[in-house]
């Protein structure tokens, strides 16, 4: 029986119970005692200042163009972890990975911006920490795929550890949002007016990626200018601390959600999209749960699925079986598996799947929708970004490096990259025959951590959200009844090989599981005219009873120009009461290009329901902006004006 999924519910309260039973009763005195905790038998506070869309762009990683001296000096005073990655080169999977200490992946929750019921069985660490006499606040995004209703005792924009109860020592974290990518890829000049000095496009050190031009160079200054701003105010929140007399009895973490919100990081799986900044400062009275002197840089390996367990290791509380990560600070740190994972999924109206992991030396991906290109023909890589808007001004005169033209060519199949070599991630080493022994080992870790997690992304996320049944996608990929996985996994890893007999791909549109019909679809679309051939079997999968299944054979039958029967099959897809059906079938749609004419009465209906006040034109931040996004892409393509569709209500 499907479980549900409020926070409050008592079968979580006996869970985060029993989690905390194993808890010291001098720490849980220390709590009622009074104080900050802090103390031979107390627990500190622990702040996390996060921000937006930023690589190491700190002076205390050795970047001579950043100019960051509140962080710089608390990583004078603390660690600086020189290996630590997001889990997704999007904020909300990486969110949601943060806050549970579970890959987005087991969760259900790696698609950018979904609604994801949580399970009974996935405490979030907030909670936990509530438990143990904690006052936890968050100011003030959350944007974890599931709903934050009960997780915190504060959440909002006036959230703050000022407004504990005394006596409590406090969780708190603080969002700064000046470095998003809407800020980066815009105009304003409003938010530079408190900076005393301003870096100079002239100095900027381009990465290969780029076309060297005045517009990029202005673009990667303005990014720079927007650091340091995000720096200001972190420093005004340790200035608080200080202020409060609290910053010895505090553990701060200071780190971004992902890499800069440009071209090839963020929504990249590379370590320009995942390598991330961490400093974590610990007080003296704590000193024995830190792993290096104040000052030190450490090489270890931190992923954001180690977050919380570490925080629960520093607060003296038990790690709860469910999280998958290790804690590298505090009174139980664990030997690091020294590699970490990330994941590519659909961010925005744009579906894709890679899977990648990485030691200290190599990093490998392995794409599973080859044939898709990473700059897909959407609204999040248009003209409405400067810095798309300039890569693709450079592109149409033939000037794009070599390194930006591959963003918008197909992937290869795997991906392995010499970091110590090739930093930058330029040169592929996967067909290297010296290399086949690291290959193949990258291999074989990715699938048994694929397997090992349930990974859900396997199945597309309206087939996930269906076979869920308004449940929880982990506890319904934890029963290999409903989730078959080593079958599924099995056939995405046919897309992109031209060695299957395309008979083979066609017979496999017959099998018994849903997810594995959809791969074969997939499969086939990446033959691009081979295709061709398997058209009958194709029309007659049209009729497929999944919905998801559905739609990936009307999108195949669009790209070899056979849309009479398929573009109907999308229409109904798109009136379809489920958003998430609605959005895989509105991608498709979009995929189609200007084959989509035919239907453009319906796209105008649904997209008319999609509109609002969100950003300026959609209902909400969720699935209706993003098939709003495709649907005005539509548009485009079909050579009509978007602002010609109104909101319908």
């Amino acid at each position: 029986m499907t479980q549900k999924t409020v926070s409050s519910s008592q079968t979580r309260r006996d869970f985060l119970k029993a989690v905390g039973a194993g808890a010291s009763s001098l720490a849980l005195l220390s709590c009622r005692r009074g104080g900050s905790g802090s103390g031979p038998g107390g627990r500190p506070n622990i702040l996390w200042i996060t921000c937006e869309d930023i690589s190491p762009a700190l002076g205390c990683y050795g970047d001579a163009e950043a100019y960051t001296p509140n962080l710089d000096r608390l990583a004078s005073e603390g660690v600086t972890f020189k290996r630590a990655f997001s889990s997704a080169p999007i904020c909300a999977p990486a969110r949601s990975c943060l806050i549970t200490g579970m890959d987005a992946n087991s969760l259900g929750t790696p698609h950018l911006r979904s609604e994801i019921p949580r399970s009974n069985a996935v405490p979030c660490l907030p909670e936990l920490l509530r438990e143990q006499g904690y006052y936890c606040t968050n100011n003030s995004k959350t944007d974890y795929n599931f709903s934050p209703e009960g997780v915190w005792d504060e959440n909002g924009t006036n959230a703050h550890w000022r407004n504990r109860p005394s006596g409590k020592p406090f969780f708190s974290v603080f969002n700064i949002t000046v470095t998003h990518e809407g800020n980066a890829n815009g105009d304003s000049e409003d938010m530079f007016e408190s900076l005393s000095r301003r870096h100079d496009p002239a100095r900027a050190n381009l990465p290969p990626y780029f076309p060297d031009t005045p517009e990029m160079r202005r673009i990667w200054a303005r990014y720079y200018d927007l650091v340091s701003v995000m720096d200001e105010r972190a420093g005004e929140i340790l200035d608080q601390l200080e202020t409060d007399g609290l910053a010895g009895d505090t553990v701060v973490f200071f780190f971004s959600d992902h890499g800069f919100g440009l071209p090839r990081y963020k929504r990249w799986p590379y370590d320009t999209g995942l390598h991330v900044p961490l400093i974590v400062r610990i007080p003296a009275v704590w000193r024995s749960r830190s792993l290096a002197d104040p000052g030190t840089e450490t090489d270890r390996l931190a992923g954001f699925a180690d977050f919380a367990p570490t925080v629960l290791s520093l607060a003296g509380v038990t790690v709860p079986p469910s999280m998958q990560g290790l804690p590298f600070l505090g009174t139980d740190v664990k030997q690091g598996a020294g590699v970490v994972f990330g994941s590519r999924d659909r961010a925005d109206d744009v579906y894709d799947l890679s899977r990648t992991v990485r030691d200290r030396r190599y990093r490998y991906i392995r794409n599973y929708m080859p044939h898709l290109p990473y700059i897909q023909d959407a609204l999040i890589f248009s003209e409405e970004k400067t810095s798309f808007r300039e890569l693709r001004r450079i592109r149409k005169q033939g000037l794009l490096p070599a390194a930006g033209e591959a963003m918008f060519a197909p992937k290869p199949i795997e991906e392995l990259y010499d970091l110590e070599q090739d930093p930058e991630e330029r040169i592929n080493l996967a067909a290297s025959p010296e290399h086949r022994g690291v290959l193949e080992r990258f291999r074989s870790l990715l699938r048994d951590h694929i397997l090992g997690i349930r990974d859900t992304g396997f199945l597309h996320e309206s087939e996930m959200m269906i076979r869920s049944g308004g449940g929880s996608p982990y506890d319904m990929a934890a029963d290999p009844a409903r989730y078959d996985l080593p079958r599924i996994l099995d056939a995405a890893e046919k897309t992109g090989d031209a060695s299957i007999p395309i008979v083979d791909l066609t017979g496999a549109l017959r099998d018994t599981d849903s997810g594995v019909r959809f791969w074969a679809v997939q499969a086939l679309i990446a033959r691009g005219g081979e295709m061709q051939s398997a058209a009958p079997a194709l029309l007659e999968t049209l009729a497929d009873p999944s919905p998801c299944v559905r739609i990936a054979c009307a999108e195949a039958l669009c790209r070899i120009g056979k849309c009479e029967k398929a573009l109907p099959v999308l229409a109904a897809a798109l009136e379809d009461d489920r958003p998430w059906v609605a959005l895989q079938a509105a991608t498709a749609v979009r995929l189609t290009g200007e084959k989509a004419t035919p239907i453009l009465p319906v796209v105008k209906k649904v997209l008319a329901g999609c509109l609002g006040t969100a950003s300026g034109r959609y209902r909400n931040w969720s699935y209706p902006m993003f098939i709003g996004f495709a649907l005005d892409q539509v548009l485009i393509h079909c050579g009509e004006d978007p602002a010609s569709v109104k909101q319908a209500f």
